[in-house]
């Protein structure tokens, strides 16, 4: 029997333990981590019936809901998330179905995406936020070609983690050369896409294997199940490459002590005092507070909405943009993107669309198709045009100039969307591969100069885009053409560009340099790759020693 000490003893040892409280239940829900999600593959390999059994067996779905869609006692885990009339009319799904839950450890938000083809700009929408995709492939058919289109989408949008859910296991008697054969294939298709990481995972998402839990129908895989690896796969909480970025969506002025510009962080960190410019004026300031609807923080982050106040009087207006004085955006009104085409309207040269890039909306000419994707073989090729859901290479001209960044570097300030100015309807997705910037006193220089050249690089587009980027990078003018017009391209030498020809099936490199009026013909110049290209331009004095 225990003394009266003891016991006395052992209560102060085990303090009594009070329930939680619905604030610090809400605390706890705000401080887990967000994961955006997509589902992508060919249709009828199971997309629906996947989330809808996650959600089911994460406990994440009301009881009314679940018997909405029971039927002799069979759950449609599909239609947990089908929520069109269409939709569960022809068991497919039309539309992106977004939905939210929650584990003990992480908070989620999944786009469901058609699988049909014709719907594939709905894929891209989904995907276009998201940190994860879940590419599904039905064990019996294997990689098909809208499985490759939706990896490639994927790739293209800089999602960094892809999870090749192998789904329907149960009609293949969960054999491991099965899935063998499959992860290798998706791994191989991962590597040409460049895609940084590929997990393949065996499923069955109408029975719930390695859904939520792990099988024991699939002893020979000892991995994690996919909801596992959803609540472990790190966070892309900062993926920009680039300094600080904020596009200014308002200017707010309630009294004439505060001018605030707000809008939302679309990259980096900020505090006050750091050194700022705002763009297109130049003119560069400190961060003098930054003010929330809780008061005024010490640090903010992408992606975060703030208004932000200058200690020194900039004209900033919505539309432009407040960055790192130390890493700022390229201003151009010239770039190249990758374009999914998602209008019934062709895509073709010489149209025009407003283009809408962060805060800023202009007018956009198309100037040139350099290629469309071939999905199936996973290969550029030359296209007049880009109809709708294909995926292409696109050369744009602005009617005013944006201030960018590179989709690699950064997919806020590197993406855009085309829109049709007949009906303002979403015609197409847009991701910065090179942008040609404003340089104004530099061109001036060249021109006075006259120190040009005109570059034959026959059909080496990949080599083109390699040295535009380089040249433009040094400071040089450069026109990227596939049009070989001998008296234009001339013209433009003796103006002092340089111009890259992407014609012809020369089997070198062939260069004219134009100084002083005159052309020097250097006449197959076996030049592979960009760096020894720039090393002869330098020695033809086109490009100074100091660049």
């Amino acid at each position: 029997m225990a003394t009266p000490a003891l016991e006395n003893a052992t209560k102060r040892e085990l303090p009594l333990q009070t329930a939680p409280t619905i604030e610090d239940l809400l605390e706890a829900e705000r401080e887990k981590g967000l994961l955006r999600f997509s589902t992508a593959g060919s249709v009828d390999d199971g997309k629906s019936t996947l989330i809808g059994r996650m959600l089911y067996d994460s406990r994440s779905v009301y009881d009314d809901h679940v018997q909405s869609v029971t039927k002799d006692k069979a759950i449609d885990f599909a239609q947990l998330t089908d929520g069109l009339r269409a939709e569960r009319e022809q068991g497919i799904t039309i539309d992106v179905a977004y939905r939210y839950f929650s584990t003990p450890k992480r908070k989620f938000i999944i786009a469901d995406t058609p699988g049909h083809e014709q719907y594939t700009r709905n894929m891209a929408t989904g995907a276009s936020t998201a940190d994860v995709a879940i590419v599904l492939v039905d064990a019996r058919k294997g990689i098909l070609d809208q499985t490759r289109r939706h990896a490639c989408i994927a790739a293209l949008l800089g999602i960094p983690v892809v999870i090749a859910a192998v789904n329907k296991m149960d009609l293949v008697d969960f054999s491991q050369e099965v899935f063998e054969r499959h992860r290798r294939d998706l791994q191989a298709l991962a590597k040409r896409l460049e895609i940084p990481e590929l997990i393949a995972v065996p499923v069955s998402a109408l029975d719930g294997d390695n859904v939520v839990h792990r099988s024991e129908r699939t002893p020979w895989y000892d991995g994690a199940s996919l909801l596992e690896l959803l609540e472990t796969v790190p966070l892309a909480i900062e993926r920009a490459q680039t300094g600080f970025r904020l596009a200014v969506q308002r200017v707010i002025r309630p009294n004439q002590d505060f001018r605030g510009f707000a809008g939302q962080i679309a990259a980096g960190t900020v505090r006050p005092g750091d050194r700022v410019v705002a763009l297109p004026s130049g003119i560069e300031t400190r961060v003098k507070s930054i003010t929330t609807w809780d008061g005024e923080l010490e640090m903010a982050r992408a992606p975060q909405s703030v208004t932000l106040t200058l200690e020194d009087e900039a004209d900033i207006s919505r539309g432009d943009m407040i960055a790192s004085a130390e890493s700022r955006p390229q201003r151009t009104s010239r770039l190249e993107a990758t374009v999914v085409w998602m209008h019934a309207k062709p895509l073709r040269p010489g149209a025009t669309w407003l283009l809408k890039h962060t805060t800023q909306t202009v007018r956009a000419r198309v100037a040139e198709i350099r290629s469309r994707m071939d999905v199936e073989h996973l290969e550029k090729k030359p296209a007049e045009a880009l109809e709708l859901n294909a995926i292409g290479e696109v050369v744009l001209e602005t009617s005013r100039p944006l201030l960018v960044d590179l989709y690699r570097e950064n997919r806020i300030t590197g993406s855009l969307i085309l829109i049709d100015p007949a009906d303002n309807a979403t015609a197409g997705a847009g991701m910065v591969l090179a942008a040609r910037a404003v340089l104004a006193v530099r061109a001036g220089a060249l021109r006075a100069e006259g120190h040009g050249a005109v570059i034959e690089l026959g059909r080496r587009s990949e080599l083109a885009a390699v040295l535009e980027q380089r040249l433009l990078h040094l400071g040089v003018v450069v026109v990227r053409t596939r049009v070989a017009d001998r008296a234009r391209l001339s013209a433009l030498g003796h103006a002092g560009a340089v111009v890259l020809v992407e014609s012809g099936d020369e089997p070198g490199v062939r260069i004219a340099v134009f100084a002083h009026g005159a052309e020097e013909q250097r006449e197959d110049f076996a030049m592979e790759n960009a760096e020894s290209i720039v090393g002869e331009l330098r020695r033809a004095g086109v490009i100074g020693e100091e660049g």
